[in-house]
């Protein structure tokens, strides 16, 4: 929710009147955000003997890293079943985790990271017909990587290939 409000600048005094919160909570709230570079201090005032603190968001949305769960943070390798959400719920993390990594060099060095997304829906007459898509999709997927896959290319790049289907949410149109 205080992120939320943070979309416009904002200080602890106008978030704990909206938020009917103490204002030294949200306080403390306002500097853990700060620290980890989830809000912005925009610009100082002094009201009497206090200074007023104003703040906004640093983006428009965010995702959290399952680092940040610790143990709980499914890795890839610790979900048995290759066929369950858990273990696409475990490659998608680890996609974020790393593309947030690598966002984050790629920033400092003034760089562009090269990626490669697809987003599509696909509507199956049948479990039979989803069931052939997966197959399919492996096959032209091992396919490929067998047609471009150079262990030795000296200025070769590692990159990593993430897949998954999964039913649409309804309502969510493309």
């Amino acid at each position: 929710d205080i992120l939320e409000r943070l979309a416009e600048p904002g200080s602890a005094v106008t978030l704990a009147r909206a938020m009917e919160l103490p204002r030294q909570r949200l306080n403390y709230h306002l500097r853990e955000l700060e620290k980890h570079g989830l809000i912005e201090l925009v610009e100082e005032r002094q009201r009497g003997n206090a200074t007023e603190r104003i703040y906004r968001r640093t983006g428009l949305a965010y995702a959290v890293s399952t680092r940040a769960l610790g143990p709980l943070g499914a890795a890839p390798g610790d979900v048995q079943d290759r066929f369950s959400s858990a273990y696409q719920i475990a490659l998608a993390s680890r996609a974020i985790d790393e593309l947030a990594q690598l966002q984050a060099g790629a920033d400092a060095e003034r760089k562009r990271l090269p990626t490669l997304a697809l987003d599509v829906d696909v509507r199956f007459a049948s479990a039979a017909a989803r069931n052939a898509f997966g197959e399919e999709l492996a096959g032209a997927v091992a396919e490929l990587v067998r047609k471009y896959h150079d262990q030795r290319a000296p200025q070769g790049r590692w990159v990593r290939v993430y897949a998954g289907v999964y039913p649409r949410p309804k309502g969510r149109d493309g």
